[in-house]
């Protein structure tokens, strides 16, 4: 119990340097920290993460076919023909 009230009355002092530090090097503390996380995350995404396997690793290629079906064939073309008409003297037409 006398170690957690010790910790408790040091605390102060370490707020007090603490924001001594970021109001005297705060810019130059926040580009540290963001050049920092960059590199972190490029580790991660190379795989820094990643277990180590031990001894010869096989590689996987992964393979992809692509099949396709024939190509489509152009639908033939209609072709509309008008038979001529020819009109009688009664006004009915005949074919």
């Amino acid at each position: 119990m006398n170690l957690e009230v010790e910790f408790l009355k040091t605390l102060p002092r370490f707020f007090n340097v603490l924001d001594g530090l970021i109001a005297d090097y705060g810019v130059y503390l926040y580009l540290v920290l963001v050049w920092l996380a960059l590199a972190v995350v490029a580790w991660i995404i190379s795989g820094g993460l990643r277990k180590r396997v031990k001894g010869n690793a096989a590689t996987a290629v992964p393979i992809v076919i692509i099949v396709t079906g024939p190509p489509k064939q152009p639908e033939p073309p209609f072709i509309d023909i008008e038979a001529e008409q020819t009109w009688s003297d009664d006004g009915e037409s005949t074919n």
